[in-house]
Order: C-alpha cells, then structure tokens, then sequence
C-alpha cells in the first residue's frame, strides 16, 4: 500500500488516500457519483440499525416513495422550487419518446409524500401521521466529496403531520436529539445543536434545525437537519382534515434527515497518522483476531485458537474477524486493520498457546506503555468488552478535547475573519439578526453554522447594533 498522506499538512489529501486504501469506497463512471464498497456501506449498515430502532421508537413506521416526481409537484411550493432548482436532475425522455410532463429525480420528498398525505388524512384520527423512509436522492452538485457531497447519497427522511404546531415543534426537536444521541454515543462524535438563520433554511421551512460538527481541519460539517414546515407543504398539496368540532384545519408537518455524511463525519473527526478510527459501537469489525508463527508445524495449533477465541466473541455478539491470509505477513497485517480503524486487535502465538493467553491491542492508544495487555483466555471475552467500551470513551474525550481547543470567542468579524483564514476552526460571537451582516462573514468564506442559546456577546459581529443571539460562524463543507 502506498504511504498515506500527512494528516496534520495535508487533510484533504489524507481523506482521499484512506477512503480508497481502507477499501470503504471507488470512483464509479457515473461524474460525481461513488460505489460503497463493503466495509464502506457496513459502516452505513451499522449506523442504519441503531437509527432505525430510534426512529420505530417514536411512533415512525417505514415506508417508501418513488424515485421519479412530476416535475409539477415540485413547483407548487415556491420556495422549495427557488431552493432546488439549480441542484435538480429532469428526466424529459422515456421508451425513446419524450414526455408529456418530465420527471424530477427525487431530491427530496416532500412535494410527493404531501401528495400522498391529502389521499390518507381526512380526520383529526389520522393524525399524528409519522413515515420514514431509507432511500437515495439526486442534487446536481457541482463539486463534489467521497461521503461529503455527491451528486447520488443515501440518507432516510422522515415526514410527519400533526394536529398542532407545538406537536409539529416537539417531533422535529424529538428527532434533532435522536442525532445528537447518535453522533456522541454511536459515533463518539461532540456535536452542536442550534437552529440555522433564515438564510440557511431548508427551501420551504419555517424553522431548521441542525447538528454542526467540527472536524479535524477547522471546518464545519453540516451532519443532519429536521425541519419545522408547519403548514406550507401540506397547504400547497390541499391536505385538509377534519376536527372533532367539525371544523377542517390543515396539518403541521415536519421532515427531517441524516445522511451518508455521517460517514464522512465519522472519518474526519477520528482518523489519524495510520488511517481510520472507528468507534467499537458502529464499528463493523470491533476485533481482528490475528495468528501468529514462525513455522508450518506451529500454524494448525494458533489457527485453532484463534478460531476458538473467534468462536467465545461471536457468543457474546462481539463483531469479531479472523485473518488466516497465508500470503501477507503479520506486520503487513497489523497495518492494513489498523488502517482499517478496527479498533481492537488480538494477537495469538505459541507462547501465547503455552501460557493459555492473547495480546489485546488498543488501536486508539498511542501510548505504547499503555497500547497492549496480556489476557488469559478465560477472561478474553469480558476483557475485550471492557477495552470496547474504553476506546470508545477514548475516542469521544479525545475529539472533545481537540474541538475545545478549535473553538474560540470573537466579538468582530474584522479581528476574527483573518484568523478564519488562516487558522480555522470556530467562532462564537454576537449577531444583529441581520441578512446584511450575515452577509459580511462570506467576505472570509465562513458562514453562520447555527444559533447559540447561550448568549454572552453584547453587540453583533459586523456592525455596532446589539446581539439578538450569539451563533457559530467557521468555514464550512
């Protein structure tokens, strides 16, 4: 394998060269759009279970909608049509015959699930109406990123209807900390949760919200949104239903996302020097069980144990792996899962069988003192479970450690944009509410990633008005 790129001079570079070289994805002919090679998409597997049970839990029932939407739909609601129309694909042409009315390829569902929601809601007993749905979506992006940005991404969106708004309000919130829970527990990701400015809503929304990340390089990520439509989506499709007074009222709806970006968070927020780091909790492999020997005669006597080792994991539902690769040595061996970020490794050898034993392997340790233990084989299990759980604490302290130190207090954008610039990261600091304002931070190519409840700055960043609210301003994705 060729030699990664330096993580801390080249981070751009350093993200090509892992995601190809620990096999998670592959350019495809198609422009803009990228294979999920296995590893890659088990990832995605791995973070689509734990999200899916969350959402079940509220009350949300999967479902599924067409990939194609009568251009027509699309424009019923202004907003949203003025907000997509650049990142549209149109199919005009179909049997070799053009069409009487084109296709859009789904960019987002809400213009056909309303269409839907005027046939199922008639009665105030229809609702709460809670769908979901696992699908892929088409934006026409111009530049394009592996997991970041691509033309085609996988992602579930969910849609509801409600009676009231406050209902509305309380599912959106419901589902902006079902990814805030996923991010740090899941995927030991410190995450920050706000609302975005006017600017930066969802095209159609009344209010979104969003989970902001801040990667290794400085810059934010945008890692999921849920929306606050209220009643523009619904009034634009004729959804009406009946009160128990008899009275017919239309809906508050909301929508919210999580995407395969995830992916992308997870490896811009954990990977290092070697390649990948991936928290045991989503990680597709928690342990690479590796034999060890010198001679042929030593090979059947390890390669057992390690399928016995193998064996006690797989009964206690830890995701365990053995390599048995006659061909590659175990130094070739112990870089490649490294790289792949497994983030525990079990070494077994002959004297290892003598003494009834195994190496445990901290990948997230960089401490050497620190990085290996020794444990009898009766304790391997519980051991294994217990160093799992540590990575994982590991891995969070060590990335809320490093966004500390990223993010910073400002009162002027002309003191702090410069520093944008040059050294990243964040920025807390004061706002107006202002568009034109807001405005003045694209001068630094940063934006307004969120609104922060906790104000402590008195004037605005960019004139001498008072704050209204404090917000998040970095450099983004």
């Amino acid at each position: 394998m060729e030699k990664l790129a330096d993580i801390k001079t080249n981070f751009a570079q350093w993200y090509q060269d892992v995601i190809v070289q620990a096999e998670l994805i592959d350019e495809s002919p198609t422009r803009g759009c990228f294979v999920f090679r296995p590893y890659g998409y088990a990832i995605w597997e791995e973070i689509q279970k734990e999200l899916d049970a969350q959402i079940k839990a509220t009350g949300t029932k999967n479902a599924y909608f067409p990939l194609l939407i009568p251009e027509s739909f699309i424009k019923r609601e202004a907003k949203h049509i003025e907000g997509f129309s650049p990142e549209l694909a149109v199919v005009t042409i179909g049997g070799g015959k053009e069409l009487e009315e084109p296709f859009v390829v789904r960019p987002t569902s809400e213009t056909i699930i309303y269409h839907m929601f005027e046939r199922w809601i008639k009665s105030w007993r229809d609702l709460p109406l809670k769908v979901n749905q696992w699908a892929n979506v088409v934006r026409w992006e111009m530049r394009t990123r592996p997991f970041v940005r691509s033309l085609e991404f996988l992602w579930q969106e969910g849609h509801t209807a409600h009676r009231t708004q406050e209902e509305a309000r309380e599912m959106a919130l419901q589902a902006l900390n079902i990814y805030k829970q996923l991010y740090e527990e899941m995927l030991a990701i410190p995450v920050f949760a706000g609302e975005k400015s006017e600017s930066e809503r969802f095209a159609g929304a009344d209010t979104t919200y969003t989970i902001e990340g801040l990667m290794q390089d400085g810059k934010a990520l945008q890692m999921c949104t849920s929306h606050m439509l209220s009643q523009s989506f619904p009034a634009s499709f004729g959804v009406q239903y009946q009160d128990d007074d008899g009275s017919l009222k239309t809906p508050f709806c909301t929508s919210w996302g999580m995407t395969t970006r995830s992916i992308g968070a997870l490896l811009m927020t954990h990977g290092d020097e070697f390649g990948l780091l991936m928290p045991p909790r989503i990680a597709p492999i928690q342990a690479i069980i590796i034999p060890i020997y010198k001679k042929d005669d030593q090979r059947e006597a390890v390669e057992q144990q390690c399928k016995k080792i193998k064996l006690m994991l797989d009964e206690h539902n830890i995701r365990a792996e053995l390599d048995l690769d006659t061909q590659t040595s175990p130094g070739a061996k112990f870089y490649a899962w490294e790289l792949k970020g497994v983030p525990v490794r079990i070494e077994v050898g002959p004297k290892d069988l003598e003494k009834d034993q195994a190496v445990l392997v901290n990948r997230a340790e960089h401490d050497k003192t620190k990085k290996k233990q020794f444990v009898s084989t009766d304790m391997l299990v519980s051991q294994t479970t217990q160093l799992l759980e540590l990575i994982q604490k590991q891995l969070f302290a060590q990335a809320k450690e490093r966004i500390e130190k990223q993010l910073h207090h400002g009162d002027k954008l002309t003191e702090f944009g410069p520093k944008l610039e040059q050294e990243q990261g964040m920025y807390q600091t004061g706002w107006c509410g202002s568009a034109a304002c807001e405005k003045e931070a694209k001068a630094y190519k940063a934006t307004i990633r969120c609104l922060v409840n906790n104000g402590t700055h008195k004037d605005c960043f960019a004139c001498s008005n008072a704050s209204t609210t404090d917000v998040f301003v970095a450099k983004a994705y």
